[in-house]
Order: C-alpha cells, then sequence, then structure tokens
C-alpha cells in the first residue's frame, strides 16, 4: 500500500457514511460510491471523493470496503466494480450478509485475486459516527497488515475469529450477537405495548427492575425511544433489522436449530414497516403491537 492508502467505501447509509468519514479523519484517501449518489454527496465536505460507478470508485484502490444492504447486494456492486479490480486489493466485507453468502464473496474475490476478509461490525450510528464499532474479522494472517488501519479507524477494537473468511466464522459471530439486540428490541416494544394496554405507567415497570439482573440500560435506551417520539434518524433501521432476522432464521434452519423468538422479530419488524415506519428506529417494532398507530400520551 502506498504512503496514504487509497480505501473505496461502497454503500454509504446509516453506517457506510459514518465509516467513511472516519476512514478520511485516519488519513486515509477515501472515495465513496452509493446506488442513490444524493446520499453520497454530503462526504464531500470531508475531503472524500464521491464516484458515480462502483467501478470508478475501487479503480486504483489500496482496498475496498462494503457496507451494503445485504449479501446479494454486495455481490451485485462488486461485480459491477470487476473491471476496475487491481489483483492483491484488500477487500473489508462489512456488511451484515449472513453465512448463506459469505462462501460466495470469497469465491468472488479468489476469481478476482482479491485479499477476502469477512469483517461484520457491531454497533450502530451513534457508534459508528465515533468511530468506536467493534469489528469482527476473519481473514488471513498475511495481508492483516494492510487492512489493520481500516479497522482501527472505524472501531474501538477488532475481534479476529479466524484465518479463513471464506468460513464465515466472524458473520456467524455477528448473528449471534444480533439474535440478541433483535430480541431485546422486541420485547422492549411488547413491554411498552402491554403498559400502554393495561393502563400502566412504564416507569413503574422499569422502577421495579431498577439495579436488579433484569434491568438494562439498552431496555431504557429503546424505551425513551419510544416514548419521547425520538424514532428518527434511526440508529438501526426497521427494514434492516428485519432482514438480520431473517437471516438469523435461515441460518438456525441451515443448522438445524429452530429460533422461534427470532421468527416472531421478523414478523413485528415487517408489521412495522407495512404500517410506514421502515425507515425509523428498529425500537418503532413497538407499533406492531397495534391495528393502527396509537396516539401519543
Amino acid at each position: 500500500m502506498t504512503d496514504k492508502p487509497t480505501v473505496s467505501v461502497l454503500g454509504t447509509g446509516i453506517m457506510g457514511a459514518a465509516m467513511a468519514r472516519n476512514l478520511a479523519r485516519a488519513g486515509l484517501g477515501v472515495r465513496a460510491w452509493n446506488r442513490s449518489r444524493e446520499k453520497a454527496e454530503p462526504l464531500a465536505a470531508d475531503g472524500i471523493r464521491v464516484t458515480g460507478t462502483p467501478a470508478e470508485a475501487v479503480e486504483g484502490a489500496d482496498a475496498v470496503l462494503t457496507m451494503l444492504y445485504d449479501g446479494k447486494t454486495v455481490l451485485d456492486v462488486m461485480r459491477e466494480a470487476a473491471p476496475a479490480l487491481r489483483p492483491g486489493t484488500v477487500w473489508a466485507q462489512c456488511t451484515t450478509a449472513g453465512i448463506g453468502l459469505v462462501a460466495d464473496l470469497a469465491a468472488f474475490a479468489r476469481e478476482h485475486g482479491l485479499v477476502f476478509y469477512d469483517a461484520p461490525v457491531l454497533g450502530t450510528r451513534q457508534p459508528a459516527e465515533a468511530g468506536q464499532l467493534t469489528v469482527l474479522a476473519a481473514g488471513p494472517e498475511e495481508g492483516r497488515e494492510a487492512v489493520t488501519p481500516l479497522f482501527d479507524a472505524v472501531g474501538a477494537k477488532t475481534v479476529w475469529t479466524g484465518e479463513d473468511g471464506a468460513a464465515g466464522s466472524a458473520s456467524r459471530l455477528k448473528l449471534v450477537a444480533n439474535s440478541w439486540v433483535l430480541a431485546a428490541t422486541a420485547a422492549t416494544g411488547e413491554v411498552l405495548a402491554l403498559s400502554k394496554a393495561l393502563g400502566v405507567d412504564p416507569q413503574s415497570f422499569f422502577d421495579i427492575v431498577a439495579g436488579g439482573p433484569l434491568d438494562m440500560g439498552y431496555l431504557r435506551a429503546k424505551s425513551a425511544l419510544v416514548l419521547e417520539g425520538r424514532l428518527t434518524p434511526a440508529s438501526f433501521a426497521v427494514a434492516t433489522a428485519e432482514k438480520d432476522a431473517r437471516l438469523i432464521v435461515e441460518a438456525g434452519e441451515l443448522s438445524g436449530v429452530r429460533l422461534d423468538v427470532a421468527a416472531a422479530a421478523a414478523e413485528r419488524f415487517a408489521r412495522a414497516a407495512a404500517q410506514g415506519h421502515a425507515d425509523e428506529d428498529m425500537a418503532a417494532a413497538y407499533f406492531a403491537s397495534f391495528d393502527e398507530r396509537p396516539a401519543e400520551g
């Protein structure tokens, strides 16, 4: 890599835009591409070159970082970029792609001579903006000196799960972590909905669990978003939460495990999205408990 490595960020949504900014702040040369270019344009103010095509973004780059909706989208975009990819380029695949497509992504990397790292991240909007994500990474020892500056720029720590990115060990750990997050989110919404239906002040519930093993900072944080009407901008959107929940259910099925809570959470997120909450914070799954959006208060 050069004295000032160039990184191409493909996908500049909630997470990708924040990661691109942190890469630029770390002194890396950053190019960014997004299917909806207007979402990427604000990055120009941070010294990031916004490109019109994936191929333009990756041409001559030392590293590529993908942060797109799902694994299929990643594969489609990388195929668009393929004519300009340079053999030996490091590819940090940070999308939550599940386990089904990791092998396909790794095969694409081999075909084009890329050094592949399965590297999903833990965290939402605020940790991403602060460069405090946790990077879960799997990939070869040889080449890590090239990818480490990227991970250090976007994350507070990197957890290495193996040397074979194609095996998907990092993506597997990400699904386990997300299964807990999404279950807790769904449960929070149901607690608030039941409280409303029974005429119970949610604060009464918070008070009886305060300081004990049932208390959670996450419960209080997500509850506040609903109770105070602060569901936008989303830290993690309902539509993305539904996608991840379905990946978790699929991973369980492939491994012979039935995940009823994850399946139910996926349906709650889907109902909330159908009600118009797809782009709101995933805490808006609360509204899936009602046929119509309940009155405030």
